[in-house]
């Protein structure tokens, strides 16, 4: 037997090939020939031809539009091209004395022109009661009242029966987190449903569409006309009356539900939930009213993203003030253990968890709630042998280290960040079970039913009695500034070590980037670089010798040989240092200003961008090695100009301030950004990210970066998001 249990998922609800029958399609091409339209037409006009396949649509201008002007819907078509279909719709039209809607949409190479009864069942002034509204859903800043006061505020503009906020989870089912109801209906606050009741790519569509209605699902949808020969389904995703999935009607059916209406809530561009709307009676809402109902849901997805924004950017605030008193305590203190474990700002300050351990230094120090010690080292023992990178999180331990189960109301979720593998020293927090009594609407798995073909698939749930599922052994999510706090604990403990640290332990950090910086610099530089610019060298000299060569190519060959020579003097002092391994810096003061402008100069030339691009603020003085600075400096700033160039307005920032203690440059570019999954493992040798594609490099570049910085006793950190680009902060001391 074939047992389909994605059907929902696979449904293609874009292309129905039907739509709602309280309202009317056209659909016309480019040269406004009617190439589909529905076959209800004559419910609506009933001395209408039954066929309009082939005719243009100025035929029947007259019939939809008598007051307007000849050729209006060109004209229209014609201005929502160039100006978006918002500014045009609703077009108030009249049919046979009766006002319509005319909302025009388009699809491919056609534009979708849907009629609809310009009336609503509401009696309710939409327009009237929605701007005295707004005012007191956004009155109150707590989030639980903000989306009880939406709720509210819908159900009195539409009307429904019942009005709900629901939001997604992660593996897209969703729970009931606010509503309103008619008094005499039960409460379905809490109630989660299975992702399958509204499939991956419903959730898409209303990504596009931010409203959708269903006015009855008791009417037969009218079927969508074509000529024999157009084998192609028309797209209907951008339209307001495609007809709605069988199953769907169904499943509302089942419930009880007439009339649904929904409206989507987006955070930073993905569906975060919907206003669900039920009536339980047939009710037909205006597109005025509907556009009126998606102003409140994008007002509430806007206050959604600002308090979260708020409340994301106040936790970052208290992680890195605490990461900042740890930091100096880790400098101040004569062991790093107390300064991270004996104060009242400890590690467990740093994330927002309620146990923390630290292995160092052959001691291990609890703090919070925490497993056992005989837990604990086989918790290390199991991470030794099966987490690679440096950082590793999970909020379902038990799941992944089936052991954890012994303890999971202390540990189902671990964050991890390895000091030294060799040694066995790590830095470990832990969250608790967050036990949790999920109540669904039914029986989350929908049951197999046999259809007349005699194949298997999934029906609409007939059951709604809720139907209760305990989960355990998962924590709270770590959240995205927990990740970013923990890194850059990370990187300020290993440079308080680097500081602290005996000599058998600097003696064997000596000689281990040593060897690493042998080969790297010995392979990539010596192999791969010297030759290519040995290459340039002699070929912008046999350039040079041309004589009718004009003046401004002169100036560039010239720049381009004196670039080499530099490269090649560089290489040949990086080489040396490498041969010598960690010998003793001679810092002396530089300027970083002629160093960093010359490398802007050759940049501009290189990727040929306009130099407003790229803006150079204040450029304080700092101490070191003026080489290994210099390619500190052109590493950051190339690389902000290569990720940023597919940006739509290339902007890259670099400036220097001045503090007591430190000098920090930051360089900020609006490129490419880095995922945060990546962030610990950025400045690992050979290590590229996921999201570069072809542009150019060998993931090396980065690791000598922080070599260098860290032989200046300096510290270099990045913060960044994919799509929004990176901010690289290099600090050295005064």
């Amino acid at each position: 037997m074939n047992i389909d249990l994605t059907n929902c998922d696979r449904e293609p609800i874009h292309i129905p090939g039907k739509i709602q029958s309280h309202g009317f399609l056209i659909v016309i091409n480019q040269d406004d020939i009617i190439v589909y339209h529905s076959d209800n037409i004559a419910d609506f006009i009933p001395d209408i031809t039954p066929n309009l396949l082939g005719k243009h649509i100025n035929t029947i201008e007259p019939i939809i539009g008598k007051n307007e002007p000849p050729n209006f819907i060109h004209q229209l078509t014609i201005f929502g091209k160039t100006n978006g279909f918002d500014q045009t719709n609703p077009f108030n039209t009249d049919i046979r004395g009766k006002a319509f809607h005319l909302i025009i949409s388009a699809t491919a190479d056609f534009f979708l022109l849907e009629f609809e009864p310009a009336y609503s069942d509401s009696t309710t002034d939409v327009q009237k009661i929605i701007g005295r509204s707004i005012s007191e859903m956004l009155a109150d800043k707590n989030l639980q009242n903000l989306l009880n006061n939406s709720a509210k505020l819908v159900k009195n503009v539409i009307g429904y029966d019942r009005v709900m906020i629901y939001r997604f989870a992660e593996d897209g089912h969703g729970e009931v987190i606010a509503e309103a109801k008619n008094a005499d209906l039960p409460s379905w606050l809490g109630l989660h449903y299975p992702a399958s009741d509204i499939p991956k790519q419903a959730r898409e569509l209303y990504k596009v569409n931010l409203t959708r209605l269903i006015a009855n699902v008791h009417t037969t949808p009218a079927a969508i006309l074509t000529v024999a020969d157009n084998e192609v389904p028309l797209d209907m995703t951008n339209s307001h009356l495609r007809a709605v999935s069988p199953i769907h009607i169904q499943y509302l059916k089942n419930m009880g539900v007439e009339s649904s209406f929904s409206i989507s809530l987006i955070y930073k561009g993905e569906l975060w939930g919907l206003i669900a709307c039920h009536n339980y009676s047939p009710r037909f809402i205006d597109y005025r009213s509907r556009e009126s109902a998606k102003l409140i849901g994008q007002i509430l997805s806007s206050a959604l993203e600002f308090r979260q924004d708020e409340e994301n950017q106040l936790t970052q605030e208290l992680f890195k003030s605490a990461v900042d008193q740890l930091s100096r305590l880790m400098l101040k203190d004569n062991s790093i253990d107390d300064a991270l474990t004996a104060h009242s700002v400890n590690l467990l300050n740093a994330v927002d968890a309620t146990g923390a351990v630290l292995i160092f230094d052959n001691n291990v120090t609890k703090l919070g709630v925490t497993p056992n010690d005989q837990q604990i080292t086989s918790l290390v023992a199991w991470i030794k042998r099966n987490v690679t990178d440096n950082f590793y999180y999970t909020n379902q331990l038990p799941l992944e280290y089936p052991e954890a189960a012994l303890y999971r109301n202390v540990a189902s979720g671990v964050m991890v960040t390895t000091l030294s593998r060799e040694m066995g020293e790590y830095v470990i927090w832990f969250k608790p079970e967050q036990l949790e009594t999920i109540t669904w609407a039914g029986n989350p798995e929908k049951p197999v039913e046999i259809n007349t073909e005699g194949a298997s698939h999934i029906s609409p749930r007939h059951s709604f009695e809720a139907w209760s599922q305990t989960v355990s052994g998962i924590s709270k999510k770590w959240t995205n500034e927990e990740i970013k706090s923990v890194v850059r604990l990370r990187s300020e403990i290993t440079y308080a070590i680097n500081q602290k640290a005996g000599a058998i332990r600097l003696l064997n950090e000596k000689l281990k980037q040593a060897y690493e910086e042998l080969d790297t610099f010995s392979f990539t530089i010596s192999h791969d670089l010297k030759n290519p610019i040995s290459t340039i060298k002699s070929f912008s000299q046999i350039l040079l010798r041309d004589k009718d060569m004009k003046p401004q190519s002169i100036k560039i060959i010239e720049r381009i040989n004196k670039g080499a020579d530099k490269m090649n003097n560089m290489i040949n002092e990086v080489l040396d240092y490498s041969r010598i391994g960690r010998s003793e810096l001679v810092l002396t003061a530089i300027d970083p200003a002629p160093m960093i402008h010359d490398i802007v100069r050759d940049l501009l030339l290189i990727y040929n961008i306009d130099e407003s691009c790229i803006t150079i603020g204040p450029t304080p003085k700092i101490q070191g090695d003026a080489v290994m600075l210099s390619q500190v400096f052109s590493n950051i700033i190339s690389n902000a100009v290569k990720y940023s160039m597919m940006a739509d307005r290339q902007n890259i920032s670099i400036t220097g301030t001045e503090g007591d203690s430190e000098v920090i440059y930051t360089i900020t570019d609006n490129g490419l950004g880095i995922d945060i999954k990546q962030l610990p493992r950025i400045f690992e040798l050979f290590h590229r990210t996921d999201n570069v594609g072809d542009i150019e490099g060998s993931g090396v570049g980065l690791a000598i970066v922080k070599r260098i910085v860290e032989k200046h006793r300096g510290k270099i950190w990045v913060d960044s998001e994919p799509g929004k680009g990176s901010t690289f902060y290099i600090a050295f001391n005064k």
